[in-house]
């Protein structure tokens, strides 16, 4: 069992695991990136990775993240 940081919050710690699911499926895929994929759009492992960004960022503030 890893420890984390004990500063680690919340959202760092979702980060991580869909930082780590991300590579996961990158790896499965034979990728070294997202933008080579062809279920970029819509691929809700990356979805959910950008979120997890967004909400460490922001610390559960709200607000929207779009492009």
């Amino acid at each position: 069992m890893s420890q984390h940081p004990p500063h680690e919050d919340r959202w760092q710690e979702a980060l991580r695991q869909k930082t780590q699911e991300l590579q996961r499926c990158q790896e499965k895929h034979g990728l070294r990136s997202c933008l080579a994929c062809e279920k970029i759009l819509g691929c809700t492992v990356r979805n959910a990775y950008v979120n997890a960004v967004y909400e460490s960022m922001n610390k559960g503030r709200g607000g929207g993240f779009e492009f």
